[in-house]
């Protein structure tokens, strides 16, 4: 006989854990499934562990820009173990137990939907009239002759490293390369970043890809764009990437960071009725995929971000308990935690104008209008970005590219998301010195 609960999740991420622990508050007994770790990708294996080894590197790159300090010594070994403490050592045994003690029923297999209302994990059978696909993603691996005979990386061997290798391939320009390739040139690593497109993060304003390729290659990272690999080959330890019109380029190490695909394969959606492709399930504003099932994070390929994984959560949460809530999309910080940090939020120059937008622009460098960057360091830089629609006066988007960009990059989503506008943020004070200020600076060109 089957297992009856309020609400199954399948997939303990962060999206799938905020919906657990809403559901919970609110009284439902909920069964909570998860076939590796509670935390998911993101809490062992991509976001927390890269912040953790990336972290004492800005540290030590801002001290060595600083005025008045010594450039301390980077310890990859403290630092490592500090990562392997973030990471619970790979083990959620406290969280299984704190969620049982919760009232949360806890399944430690593989999940799947056997029919309406009906979940099948690890040989027993539960019921439920709600069950939210929670699963993630995994890395898309490009089919490349003799990738899988070389062997390769992925974002889980990169940032459970236990040591740094002498040379590093990244395949993929996006924001893992990035941040990878930052991340371990800095531990010593000799490190080559290929990209097929042909400048990186393709999806952000151009002005932004060549400010970061620029910092990369001062740092000394081998940058490639516009560069198709034709094959990999493995042997001595080593592993040969050959790149169509540019040669060979050898290393240790061989990462893939060309993507991410849903993780939704197994899961019966066929049986259960429910729609997807190859970007993921198909979900409405509500991220309800069927009667009775909903959708959350990247199994929907709606945005691959943690904080959107949370909040479809939370629309999720509100829609089972009857409040009308609907997702948006348009204001979502996307950002690179390399250094300096790039964030963004809203449209693009071009979507803008494919979208044949009344645009408007601005830029700004920061050292040049602000006193902020002056008292962060003596050699300074850093550029703010902006799009505004000049018939409806509001901001449309914003870049950035400067220290603590991701803080500061909130100014601009809250102006998107509540179309503030231009002439009440140009009557706004912003606080002295700070960075927010340039923005300030920025809507003045707008005018």
């Amino acid at each position: 006989m089957a297992e009856r609960y309020d609400a199954i999740v399948i997939g303990a991420g962060p999206g799938g854990e905020v919906a657990v622990s809403r559901l919970a508050e609110r009284g439902l007994r909920v069964a909570l499934c998860e076939r590796e770790l509670i935390g998911g990708e993101c809490g062992y294996w991509a976001c927390i562990p890269s912040k953790t080894l990336i972290s004492p590197q800005q540290a030590r790159a801002h001290a060595g820009r600083s005025a008045g300090i010594q450039t301390p010594e980077l310890r990859f070994a403290e630092v490592a173990d500090w990562r392997d403490t973030m990471i619970r050592h790979l083990d959620d045994k406290s969280q299984v137990e704190g969620y049982r003690d919760r009232g949360v029923a806890v399944y430690k297999a593989q999940a799947r939907i056997t029919g309406p209302r009906r979940v099948e994990v690890g040989g027993q059978e539960l019921e439920s009239e709600r069950i939210i696909i929670a699963t993630g993603s995994d890395t898309q691996i490009p089919p490349i002759p003799g990738l899988q005979d070389a062997g390769y990386w992925t974002n889980r061997e990169a940032t459970t490293l236990s040591e740094v290798p002498d040379s590093v391939a990244i395949l993929g320009g996006g924001p893992v390369g990035i941040e990878l390739a930052q991340m371990l040139r800095r531990f010593g690593a000799s490190v080559t970043l290929i990209e097929a497109a042909e400048r990186l993060l393709a999806r952000e304003d151009p002005a932004v890809s060549d400010l970061i390729a620029g910092v990369l290659r001062e740092e000394g990272i081998d940058v490639r764009l516009a560069a198709q690999v034709a094959a990999v080959a493995g042997g001595d330890g080593r592993r040969t990437v050959r790149v169509d019109d540019s040669g060979e380029i050898a290393a240790r190490e061989l990462i893939i960071a060309t993507g991410r695909v849903p993780r939704i394969g197994g899961l019966g959606l066929d049986a259960a009725g429910i729609e997807h492709d190859q970007r993921g399930i198909h979900v409405d504003e509500r991220c309800r995929a069927g009667d009775g099932i909903w959708a959350i994070g990247d199994a929907t390929g709606v945005m691959p971000f943690t904080h959107v994984a949370m909040y479809q959560a939370r629309v999720v949460a509100a829609d089972i308990a009857g409040t009308p809530v609907r997702a948006d999309y348009h204001a979502i910080p996307r950002v690179v935690f390399s250094d300096p940090e790039i964030a963004a939020v809203g449209l693009t120059e071009q979507q803008a104008r494919e979208q044949q937008l009344a645009l408007v622009t601005a830029r700004v460098t920061l050292p040049e209008v602000l006193a902020r960057p002056w008292t962060y360091e003596p050699e300074p830089s850093g550029e703010l970005g902006l799009l505004a629609d000049s018939d409806r006066q509001i901001l449309l988007g914003a870049w950035a590219v400067g220290p603590l960009a991701s803080e500061w990059i909130h100014y601009a989503a809250l102006a998107i998301k509540t179309a503030a506008p231009l002439a009440v943020l140009a009557d706004t004070a912003a606080q002295f010195p700070t960075f927010t200020e340039a923005y300030l600076k920025a809507i003045e060109q707008l005018a």
